[in-house]
């Protein structure tokens, strides 16, 4: 029996996830509500793409709405992602040692540079907004200003791979690589880290003398 901790939202997200589709009428006796009060919460979990209906012919009487879970939707239950990578690399660094760690992270590096360089154009002041649109919409939630006419300051209030950077701080050797290559300065000082405590990564961008 569902414990009322919960939001109704919440619950309903829970029995459409075990049963992998449910009908409003369903839900409504699971839940001992309404049809209308189900159909309102089902509405507003559909307008924010966490569910999706499709349409069951029946052999006898109208046509119902199924509802199921989109990949959004799968992705609002716990995942642990962090820990799991976490044991991946350890494996494989009792495998094959600390330098193939290195390698790995260098990879995602070059990897990620390619990915972005394109987008990442222009003055010092366009690469540091560039740089930080990126950012944010992976997750990093990304502030940044100008300080003086050559300096920048870049923030990071979130790192989505902390559980990570703490216990292998190449991951953030390798960030700051990846920032230098892409603005074209190697004048960047990580100020603070998450991954050693800190509540921000913080750092200080200045402009190269080679640079417009």
């Amino acid at each position: 029996m569902e414990k009322q901790t919960r939001s109704t939202r919440q619950i309903i997200l829970s029995l459409i996830k075990r049963h992998r589709e449910r009908t409003v009428s369903e839900i409504a006796v699971e839940l001992k509500v309404t049809e209308m009060a189900v159909r309102r919460h089902l509405q507003g979990l559909e307008n924010d793409g966490l569910i999706q209906a499709r349409l069951e012919k029946q052999s006898m009487g109208r046509p119902s709405y199924k509802y199921y879970l989109t990949e959004a939707g799968e992705e609002s239950f716990p995942r642990n992602y962090g820990s799991l990578s976490l044991e991946f690399l350890k494996d494989l660094e009792a495998l094959n040692g600390n330098k193939v760690i290195e390698e790995l992270f260098e990879k995602r590096r070059e990897r990620l540079e390619q990915k972005y360089q394109q987008l990442v154009q222009g003055t010092l002041e366009e690469r540091v907004a560039a740089l930080a649109k990126i950012q944010d919409e992976s997750g990093y939630m990304v502030e940044w200003n100008q300080t003086d006419e050559d300096t920048f300051q870049f923030v990071e209030y979130n790192c989505p791979i902390a559980k990570v950077a703490k216990d292998y701080h190449v991951a953030c050797s390798c960030e700051q690589k990846l920032f230098q290559n892409l603005l074209q300065t190697e004048n960047i000082t990580r100020e603070t880290c998450a991954a050693k405590e800190d509540s921000a990564c913080v750092y200080t961008i200045k402009k190269t003398n080679k640079m417009a």
